[in-house]
């Protein structure tokens, strides 16, 4: 039989086994983090730059409060992980949440900051209103400051809080160089990938002239998009690069497609003949991929003529990636007019590696193409596989000197364009770019971290329409079964238990 005194004793040692735990964990702090792409969980690019702080950090974080739950998230998942930083960095990375909304002082503070509010839909009272919010931040490290205007939930903050960290704390910034020669597109209609490259280097022009050499000081040199013919000089002096260690990425286009003109064909710059002394033969074809983007046509509809999409197998959907620091988190690039990659070895001290390919039902067409928008497409055009689409080489790929290289079989994928016709791009064409500069380069440390925080998990539409409907009805119908089982045994516990205190005797 349980005395009071013993139940004090016990309430007594439960309380101070709490204290003790709190204590320990206060001291010893460690997460289980059991998702994908350990989103929750410091990667070892950022503990390194936490490990170098000889200054402290401070991050005023500029949150609104009693904001939607979906939103409100942002600001709980930006405090966790500030702490961890806190914790990694021994105290170097201090912080403090700052609601602007609570006077207007501190919400002429944040804007005076860099941080602007965005307007949110917030449901009251049966009623849907806009409400100011502040989702932002501005890191400062000794007399430098770094702004994160807008922290988007559900996005890869590490990456953000990171790259500003890291940018703050390097002394100087390495250079890497793009062509700007042969119709090549200027870096001025490459604003999504001239934006992210800037946060960690100087992006240089270079041009082509008989005497300039490309700079041995670029840590990576682009090429993307040529349209002319080039010189035989000049990819002497690009071997001569690799010959000094340089790094290459190429974005090429072996065909290109005109919709206005509905037609397709072939590109000769001399990059073709180049590649194939490589082991890289850069093939004359389209690739066309069941698994594609769409184009808009009109169409009648009645008395109306509406734009309807159709898929147009000519701007695949790459989604089938090799595991590989490049490709890391990635999920869907739209290569729009892309040929195949095939690896023809010269040379048994390059190695290469496939990083990406199309689905499994592909085909090819030989240029010159006409686009038929209205085709009915069958299994029988589709009859290829796992075509590839960007490889790198790595090795002696000139001279006696390691380097290394990636091609992309499509130019036009990271092309925002200018004027009217710019385009925005999806994140994962900028973040498959940027993500081979990273590593080329091989300074940052933080390659892994642009794409950590997963966007989407679409289905794959090469499933039956019987398994997609099946995975429908159960992702909606088994959290809810669940649910009824464990009433069901619960149900049954209960009156288990009431039934066994039923025929206790207590005399």
């Amino acid at each position: 039989m349980i005395t009071r005194k013993k139940l004090q004793t016990n309430v007594l040692l439960t309380i101070a086994i709490i204290v003790l735990l709190n204590l320990v964990a206060a001291k010893l702090f460690f997460r289980l983090d059991f998702t994908d792409d350990q989103r929750y969980s410091l990667s070892n690019a950022t503990k390194n730059i936490l490990k170098e702080l000889d200054e402290p950090v401070t991050v005023k974080a500029y949150f609104s409060e009693n904001l939607p739950p979906d939103i409100e998230k942002a600001r709980t998942d930006f405090r966790d992980l500030l702490i961890e930083y806190n914790n990694y960095s021994d105290g170097n990375v201090v912080y403090e949440f700052i609601n602007p909304n609570e006077s207007q002082e501190t919400e002429m503070e944040a804007q005076r900051a860099g941080v602007s509010p965005i307007m949110i839909n917030v449901r009251e009272r049966d009623q849907m209103k806009q409400q100011r919010a502040y989702l932002g931040a501005v890191v400062e490290y000794g007399d430098k400051k770094e702004i994160i205007p807008f922290i988007q939930p559900g996005a890869a903050m590490e990456f953000a809080l990171s790259t500003s960290i890291k940018k703050l704390t390097l002394a100087s910034k390495p250079e890497v160089g793009i062509l700007q020669s042969f119709g090549c597109p200027d870096l001025s209609e490459l604003q999504q990938i001239n934006k992210q490259l800037s946060v960690l280097y100087n992006v240089k022009r270079y041009t082509y002239a008989d005497t300039a050499k490309i700079p041995t000081k670029f840590k990576t040199f682009m090429v993307i998009a040529p349209t002319d013919s080039i010189p035989a000089d000049f990819f002497t002096k690009l071997d001569n690069y690799l010959a000094s260690g340089g790094r290459v990425l190429l974005a090429l286009n072996r065909v290109e497609g005109d919709l206005t003109t509905i037609q397709g064909k072939s590109v000769n710059t001399g990059f073709e003949n180049w590649l194939l002394e490589k082991g890289l033969n850069l093939e004359n074809s389209f690739i066309i991929d069941a698994n594609s983007g769409s184009v808009m046509v009109r169409q009648q509809q009645g008395m109306f003529v509406m734009n309807i999409p159709v898929k147009f197998p000519y701007l695949p959907n790459i989604s089938t990636f090799k595991k590989h620091p490049i490709t890391e988190g990635l999920e869907s690039v739209v290569m729009p007019f892309v040929s195949p990659i095939k690896i023809e070895p010269k040379d048994t001290t390059i190695n290469f590696t496939v990083l990406a390919t199309t689905s499994d039902k592909a085909g090819t067409e030989k240029p010159p193409v006409y686009f038929n928008i209205h085709k009915k497409w069958s299994a029988l055009d589709f009859t290829e596989s796992k075509l590839p689409v960007a490889v790198v080489a790595e090795g002696k790929l000139s001279g006696n000197t390691e380097s290394k290289m990636v091609l992309f079989s499509d130019g036009d994928f990271v092309v925002n364009g200018t004027g009217q016709n710019a385009r925005e791009l999806q994140p994962d064409n900028i973040n498959f770019f940027v993500n081979s500069v990273d590593w080329l380069s091989d300074d940052t440390g933080l390659i892994d971290l642009r794409t950590k925080g997963v966007t989407s998990r679409p289905i794959n539409p090469n499933i039956e329409e019987g398994t997609r409907t099946f995975l429908k009805y159960l992702n909606f119908l088994l959290p809810i079964f669940l649910v009824i089982l464990l009433g069901i045994y619960r149900w049954k516990i209960r009156k288990r238990n009431r039934n066994k205190l039923m025929h206790t005797d207590y005399v």
